[in-house]
């Protein structure tokens, strides 16, 4: 009842964003940037992150950085996550200065609900080569959740973080903190995660995405989120729960991609050649299907009806506008 309430307050008060066909938006969530040290988990896929979101940059997709892109919790000192992850802040500070970065705050950098925070920590950045500060991601405002809604279809997808009602990370977040700040942080070092967190506890990540199932089916939205960090791509006829996964998998993150009406779920990964070159490859695992696939607002038969004449519609300059650059190079070779 009580992760009831808090989704549907966050999807009242969401901000709305119209989308449609030409639309490219990219979703990640749970980078969890640290500040560099053994500690940070996110240090290992740190490359991965910058190739994909130059690669989503040049493609034109606006990035949709779905809460707990810092780990505020454990390192509340930002200046170090900014000065250890310099390339990845680089990065996501083009699609800034292009109005194609929208951040959603989670649990772990909930500290952005704070605007005072914000202006001290995310406006401005300091250059220690020069010795001067200059415009960071200035006018940031993060946000707790927003809706996206077509154009034409009105069909409406409600992209949140997904910590809404999970006790120990929602209203009792301070003292989760406590304990990672002073506590868990250090065993993290030798691979030992918070049993609390749904991301290593099955049962509670089950009961949280129960919850989930929950408010979908009760509001009949399409819904994106993170915190589990357990992927997720519901089968058409399946409720339309869609999940990121996360940034901090061995040598992959994943990401779901909305392109032409479709959406999919990808990965980016670390791969060797048989001589041994280390490269990175971007591999499908889940669709593309439909958007309209997902719309449970109508019958059944005619949701399946406006899937199959997307999928007629746009397989042509679909396949040829996600194709992307790594692509033509592999080719190449």
């Amino acid at each position: 009842m009580f992760t009831d309430k808090r989704l549907t307050d966050a999807y009242d008060n969401a901000k709305r964003m119209y989308f449609d066909d030409n639309s490219r938006i990219v979703f990640m969530s749970d980078a969890h940037r640290g500040d560099g040290s053994m500690s940070d988990e996110f240090v290992r896929n740190r490359n991965l992150m910058v190739h994909a979101l130059n690669e989503y940059y040049e493609n034109g997709y606006t990035f949709f950085e779905v809460g707990d892109g810092e780990e505020l919790l454990e390192y509340a000192e930002f200046e170090h996550t900014k000065n250890a992850h310099a390339d990845v802040y680089a990065a996501i500070k083009k699609f800034y200065d292009k109005d194609r970065y929208i951040r959603l705050y989670g649990n772990h950098d909930i500290y952005l609900k704070d605007q005072d925070y914000i202006e001290k920590n995310f406006y401005t950045n300091y250059d220690e080569y020069n010795e001067i500060f200059f415009d960071f991601l200035k006018g940031l405002e993060p946000l707790e959740a927003v809706v996206l809604k077509h154009r034409r279809t009105s069909q409406e997808i409600f992209v949140v973080h997904g910590h809404q009602g999970d006790a120990p990370n929602d209203q009792f977040w301070f003292f989760t903190m406590l304990s990672l700040k002073y506590f868990w942080r250090f065993f993290h070092r030798f691979g030992i995660k918070n049993p609390a967190s749904p991301v290593k506890n099955v049962s509670k990540r089950h009961k949280i995405e129960r919850n989930y199932s929950k408010w979908i089916l009760k509001h009949r939205r399409m819904l994106i989120c993170g915190h589990t960090h357990r992927f997720k791509f519901p089968k058409v006829r399946d409720l339309p729960y869609f999940n990121t996964g996360c940034c901090i998998y061995p040598t992959t993150i994943t990401a779901l991609e909305l392109t032409e009406g479709m959406i999919r779920l990808v990965r980016w990964k670390e791969k060797v050649t048989e001589d041994g070159a280390l490269y990175i490859k971007r591999e499908t695992m889940r669709g593309p299907e439909p958007i309209e696939a997902f719309d449970i607002r109508k019958p059944k038969e005619m949701v399946e009806y406006m899937a199959k004449l997307r999928i007629e519609k746009t397989k042509g300059e679909r396949e040829t506008r996600a194709a992307f650059r790594e692509d033509e190079m592999y080719h190449e070779q």
